[in-house]
């Protein structure tokens, strides 16, 4: 807009002065030139103020960053002056500490020489007692041989009572073989023979008079107890629970059960002569002691019964363990 009104005034001013084209030109030559020079003296101003607002904003950080420092050195110089009263401090410590030291150091002399006086009298008293523990060490050691020596014997021993269970087992099973089938049975358990005979082979009903059949039975078992001295001989009767009826001297089971023991523990003794009394023992053990439960006639048969424990002699098992 402006340069139109100018270049209207010039053209009025032309009209009215009568100026020459040729001046005319030149004017608007010189007028584009002056616009041209007016705009970049506009950008270069513009540049400046850009320029001067980015050094103020410079200046600005800059002076922050001399505040931060100034505020670094200032705490730098609060830390140097506390490090130095520390160094101070401590240098007067080790002043006083090396001079306790040094006047604890002769009495250490001293001390170190009673010290040492004691570490010889306790490296012989050590030495001492570490021959006497090398004396009972082989003791022990000694007393550990004998004791596996002696373990060992009682295993053979043990095992050749084992072995002796079993030969007990199978004569005491052959003697009897005729009588499987009528209630015997042999066992062993717990290193002894048990031989379990049902009351139907040696007892009637409610009585302790053995049967003849019986009587054979006990006589052939008796000849295996007279070959084998060694064995303890253990006889208990047993009964059911059914309440005693007999009309006799006895009152109940457990009377019957012990005069059921009695009889085979006689005829033992009877038919094995050999047979030491002090060897054998009789016990009645009544109902208290059944089988099986006596909820049935089979098992109750099973608990009307006369066992006949073995039990080797381990006495010479003990007397090598002892």
């Amino acid at each position: 807009m402006k340069k139109l009104a100018i270049i209207a005034g010039l053209s009025c001013l032309l009209l009215s002065s009568c100026v020459t084209l040729g001046k005319y030109e030149d004017l608007d030559a010189r007028y584009r030139e002056a616009t041209k020079d007016k705009n970049l003296a506009k950008r270069e101003l513009k540049e400046i103020k850009d320029e001067n607002a980015e050094l103020q904003r410079q200046n600005q950080a800059l002076t922050v960053e001399v505040q931060e420092l100034t505020a670094a050195k200032n705490d730098c110089e609060t830390r140097a002056a506390n490090l130095k009263k520390q160094l101070e401090s401590a240098r007067h410590n080790y002043d006083t500490t090396m001079e306790n030291y040094m006047q604890q150091l002769s009495g250490t002399s001293r001390d170190l020489a009673k010290a040492r006086k004691e570490l010889n009298a306790r490296t012989q008293e050590l030495n001492e007692k570490e021959a006497a523990f090398n004396a009972r060490e082989q003791e022990l050691l000694a007393k550990q041989q004998a004791l596996e020596e002696k373990e060992a014997a009682a295993r053979a021993a043990l095992a050749a009572k084992e072995k002796e269970v079993e030969n007990i087992r199978n004569a005491v099973t052959n003697a009897l073989l005729g009588f499987a089938d009528k209630g015997i049975a042999v066992e062993t358990k717990d290193g002894k023979v048990y031989v379990s005979m049902e009351s139907k082979l040696l007892f009637a009903s409610g009585s302790w008079q053995v049967s003849q059949e019986g009587v054979t039975a006990v006589k052939e078992l008796a000849k295996v107890l007279e070959a084998n001295p060694d064995l303890d001989i253990l006889v208990e009767g047993h009964t059911d629970n059914d309440a005693y009826n007999g009309r006799t001297d006895i009152k109940d089971n457990w009377d019957l059960s012990v005069m059921r023991a009695t009889a085979i523990t006689k005829l033992l003794l009877q038919y094995g002569s050999k047979i030491d009394p002090a060897r054998i023992e009789a016990c009645g053990h009544g109902e208290f002691a059944p089988k099986v439960a006596n909820n049935s006639a089979a098992n109750k048969a099973q608990n009307r019964r006369t066992e006949i424990i073995l039990t080797p002699k381990l006495s010479d098992v003990l007397n090598i363990v002892r």
